[in-house]
Parts: C-alpha cells; structure tokens; sequence
C-alpha cells in the first residue's frame, strides 16, 4: 500500500499549497504548456456543441447577444478570481479565499456545493460519452462504456497530476482545433470562397432575413442568457490547477488576461458562423446539431461522424477535468478540517489518492442513479446542482471585494492583476449575476434549479454554521 501523508507542514497557512516537488505536498506535476491548454480548452465544454441549438431555436440571431452578455460576466468574475490566485496561489481556489475573506462557512459551504456539482457532472458526461460510443460499437452495453471511461480516466488522474495535465493537453487541442478550423472553414464559405464548396456564400443576410434580429423579441436575448450559461462553467479549473504547476502566478497572470480573446472566438466566433451560414428557424440545426448543419451546408462530408469524435473528445475533456477539480476541492477542504482528514493526503506521487477515490465513487453512484432512476433521483441531483455556478460567481464577487483589502494589508506587492475599476465592475457584477437568478424563477425550468439549488445551499450552510457552533463552544474555557 502507498504511504500516504497530510499536507499542511510546519509553519504552512492552510489552503495554500505544499512546496513544490515536497513529500508531504501536491506537486508541481502541471507543465506551463498544460496549464495554457487547459485554460484555453477549459472554457470549451461540452455543452456547447450539444446545446447552442436549442439556445438558437429559442432566440434567433439574437442568442449572439446572450452569449455576449454571460461571456462578459465570466470575463469579470475571472478576472476577480485572477487577481486572488495570483496573489495566493491555493488548490482550494475561491473556496480557500471565500473561507479566509468571509468565514469558515462560506469557504466550507461553497467548496461542497462545488464539489458536488463536478460529481453530478462526472455522471452526466460518462453517460454522454458512453451513448456515442455504444453507437460505434452497439454490442458493449452503455453502462459498460460508463464504467470503462470512467475508470481509464480515474487511472490517470491517480497516476500522477502530470498525466492528468497530458491527457487535457491532447483533449482540450483537439477541442481548440476543431473549433478554429470550423471558424475558418465556416467564415470562407458564409463569403463563397471556400475551395471546392458548392455554398452560395450568403454573407451576413441570415443575421435579418428571417424575421430581423430579434425574431422572439427583445426578452428573448434573456431566456438565451438561462439556456447558456451553464455552458461556461469550467473557466475558473485553472485557478486550482495552478497550484500544482511550476510557476503557478504566471499561468492564472496569462489565463486571466486571455480569457476574452477565448470567449470571443470560440463562442461567439463559432455561433456567429452558425448564424451565417443558415436561418436561425432551419430545422436541422435542432435535429442534427448546429455545428453538424453548419457543416452539412458547407458540403463537409461525414459531418455527424466528425462532430461525435469532436463531441466525444470534449465529453472526456470535461470529464477528466471533473474528476480532478472534484478532488482537489475535496482535497482543500480536508486540509482546513471542513472534510475527513484522509482526503488531505498525498501518496509518493504528490496525488491525493483518497479525495479522487471519493470522488469518483460518488460519481459512479450518480451514473447508477442515472441508469436506474433517470427521471426521479438523478433529475433531482440535475436541477439542485443547476444554479452551483452562479451561486459560486457570486461568492467569487463578494470575496474579491474583502480580499483586495487583505491582500494590500498584507502582502501588497502580490496584487500584480488588479480587477478593473473597483469596487464599482465587482458590484455591477454581482447585481448581473442576482438578475439572472431572480430571472430564472420566472421561467418553468429555471425556477426548479433556482429552488432545489437554494434548499441544498441552505442544507449545507445549516450544516457549517451548527459545525462552527460547536467548535466554539468546545474552544470555549470552562468556567
């Protein structure tokens, strides 16, 4: 059996990260060309090959605006985040600063809620993944498939945090490629110059000719906002990746200052092809996939084949990051004492061996529930995770607002990456974020998120308040 060792030293803060190649601490396994990989792809998940369809059937052109305005919000909460990783450095992310910024039970309640999001997650794309490769190869059942990506993709992230990082270096280039490609590709043909395409090259006209630009209205651009914005969660995996890298406050430096030009181009870039190459009303961007009717236009041959490699790779891509940024916030927290002390240890390798174990067994219990209990158990677990990002963007926001002033007190040569404008952008951020919330409970799938995510947040707040109670009263001296 491999020995296994807590973190936190002699004389180490808690929430911050070993020494670097240490034995009794993560280690910096992540390489700078990971860490740029991951976050470039890390804001390319899957959602949004699978869903931009139903976000275009539901607003027209004008989901290019929806995308805008949450690509914004992500662009600001980033870059709050940016300016506190960059200064602290810590596998426990906005967890570790929400517990030092704003008490142990905003630090604890949102590390849990995170966590739990990324399992229900690891059910999702397992099950996502396992369908389209029962179709390739109809004769291993579904749930084999579940459990056969799951386990390769456990073994690699229990071998090392270095293997990890490889296998999402190759996953999330794929998902940079394919995208960029589709970019160009789509981009000459919506002109007519594209070799060897039978494509009129429409121009911009699909943008208006088919009912103008806000063909559902106005209030449209809103319902588009609800149908999108889960598609952008995973941008904030490379502020816990940076802890296990060599030089951790220049990749969050550089992944902070690139995440506009990301956004920019891989989803309003590829949305605004989408848009242009079709009407926004054809059918098939619906039935088949927009990204598959971008391409069927175009003359791709084999489309839908080249789209499920595509889709597969981002399903496994958010998988494998799932999986590791689910144990590293259970890692966190088993460090400041808010999880079993086991998860707060490492093997030989630098891995924290138990925190991915538990991760991936309660992931394996989700994908079972989604098997045996589709529309009950596991629809539950769905909609009470729906609103974690939010609710986690809104933790970001009120903990930059503390930890500027933390940070400038103690340690303020660190603030190399300042958000622009404070306080003011972190406030309007904030009010953005509580609109779509209460935005969400007037529409009939939101409102269930919105409510089952609020009790589980209440329960597990509940649950850290009553902990903090009872550790003071048995601090307390006996009278």
């Amino acid at each position: 059996m491999t020995s296994q060792t807590t973190l936190a030293g002699p004389g180490q803060q808690p929430g911050e990260p070993g020494e670097p190649g240490s034995p009794d601490g993560l280690k910096a396994g992540l390489k700078n060309r990971h860490l740029s990989m991951i976050a470039i792809g890390g804001v390319i998940g899957a959602g949004l090959f699978v869903g931009s369809g139903a976000g275009i059937a539901a607003a027209g052109p004008a989901i290019l605006l929806s995308y805008a305005l949450v690509g914004l919000m992500v662009v600001l909460v980033m870059r709050m985040l940016g300016e506190m990783a960059v200064a602290r450095p810590s596998s426990g992310s906005f967890s570790a600063y929400a517990d030092q910024a704003l008490g142990r039970w905003a630090g604890f309640s949102i590390g849990w809620l995170y966590w739990f999001f990324w399992v229900v997650v690891l059910a999702v794309e397992a099950t996502a993944g396992a369908k389209i490769l029962e179709s390739w190869v109809p004769g291993v059942p579904q749930w084999a498939w579940a459990l056969i990506v799951m386990v390769v993709l456990t073994a690699t992230n229990l071998v090392s945090v270095g293997s990890y990082g490889e296998f999402e270096f190759w996953f999330a280039g794929i998902k940079v490629v394919a995208i960029g490609a589709f970019v160009v590709v789509g981009l000459l043909a919506v002109f007519g110059v594209l070799p060897g395409s039978d494509h009129a090259g429409s121009g911009l006209a699909h943008l208006t000719d088919t009912g103008g630009f806000f063909p559902e209205g106005p209030g449209a651009i809103l319902t588009g906002v609800l149908m999108v914005v889960f598609s952008f969660m995973g941008s904030e995996i490379v502020t816990l990746a940076a802890g296990e890298s060599e030089d951790p406050r220049r990749a969050v430096s550089k992944a902070t200052n690139s995440v506009i030009w990301r956004i920019a181009i891989f989803y309003l870039g590829s949305i605004f092809v989408v848009l242009t190459l079709l009407p926004w009303n054809d059918p098939s961007i619906v039935e088949d996939g927009s990204y598959v009717a971008a391409l069927n236009v175009i003359g791709i041959p084999h489309a839908g084949q080249v789209m499920d490699v595509i889709v597969l790779t981002a399903v496994l891509s958010c998988l494998n990051s799932g999986l590791y940024t689910a144990s590293r916030m259970a890692f966190s927290l088993g460090q400041r004492g808010d999880a079993p002390k086991a998860f707060a240890t490492v093997n030989k390798r630098g891995v924290p061996q138990v925190a991915i174990l538990s991760s991936v067994v309660f992931g394996f219990v989700a994908v079972f529930f989604n098997y045996q209990w589709p529309d009950t158990v596991f629809a539950f677990l769905l909609n009470s995770s729906g609103a974690v990002a939010l609710f986690v963007w809104l933790v970001i926001c009120f903990t930059q607002l503390r930890m500027r002033g933390i940070i400038l007190r103690e340690s303020p040569e660190k603030l190399v990456v300042r958000m622009w404008l404070f306080p003011y952008l972190t406030w309007a951020t904030i009010a953005m974020i509580s609109f779509v919330l209460v935005y969400m409970l007037t529409d009939d799938a939101g409102r269930e998120q919105v409510l089952l995510s609020l009790l589980v947040a209440a329960l597990v707040v509940a649950v850290s308040l009553v902990r903090d109670a009872r550790s003071r009263k048995a601090a307390a001296p006996v009278e």
